[in-house]
Order: C-alpha cells, then structure tokens, then sequence
C-alpha cells in the first residue's frame, strides 16, 4: 500500500508558475513509476506528467509540454510537479499517482493515488 499526500496547489495568476509536490508513505518508493494527473469540474481526469522508477525517463501531456517538469526524490519518497506560464485552462484538481509499472500515462494503469490539491488559475 502506497500512501501519497500532494501539497502546493492555491490560486495563481495567468503567466505564473507553481510546484506541486507529493509525498508517498512507502520506503520502496524507488519502485514505483509516478504521475501526475488532473481534473477540472465536469471533465475527465486526464494526465499531465509522468517519471520512471529511477526519473531517468519522463512523458508529458501536449497540453503542458515546456510549460511543466516532473520530478522525484527517491530519497525524499517525493515527486514534483513544476509548471510555469499558467493558463486559466490548468485549473484543475492536481493528483498524484502511483503505478507498479516503470512508467505510464493512462490513469487505469495507476495503483495509488493521493486526495488532489486545487490549482486555480485566475486571468
């Protein structure tokens, strides 16, 4: 079992930048592939980011490639999300996930995922 906690989200003006972080319970957190994901009222969730076991491979929505970097602390048991030049269309509910795969960008392949923290962007 894999508890995740994110924290960062709040409200953010349009062309502003934000890092979302998410802290996972378990110590064999190196084993995991980590996403992040979003949702915003009346969507589906859908994936932003996603990083290997080891963070040496990384994948990105079209939607948020160059705006957004995805990265992890093995030591930490952390990952982040890091977005920049924020549109009103980011505003979302943020969750992070876990999946026992080395990396994956469908939410159906993710085992574990936190409570999400609201990102709102104003314009």
């Amino acid at each position: 079992q894999v508890q995740l906690v994110e924290s960062g989200g709040g409200l953010v003006q349009a062309g502003g930048s934000l890092r979302l972080a998410c802290a996972a319970s378990r110590r064999t957190f190196g084993n995991y592939g980590l996403g992040w994901f979003r949702q915003a009222p009346g969507k589906e969730r859908e994936f932003v980011a996603a990083i290997s076991w080891s963070g040496g491979s990384t994948s990105y929505a079209n939607s948020v490639t160059g705006r957004a970097t995805i990265s992890r602390d093995n030591a930490k048991n952390t990952v982040y999300l890091e977005m920049n030049s924020l549109k009103p269309e980011d505003t979302a509910v943020y969750y992070c996930a876990a999946t026992v795969q080395f990396i994956a960008t469908k939410v159906a392949t993710y085992n574990y995922w936190g409570q999400g923290t609201q990102v709102t962007v104003s314009s």
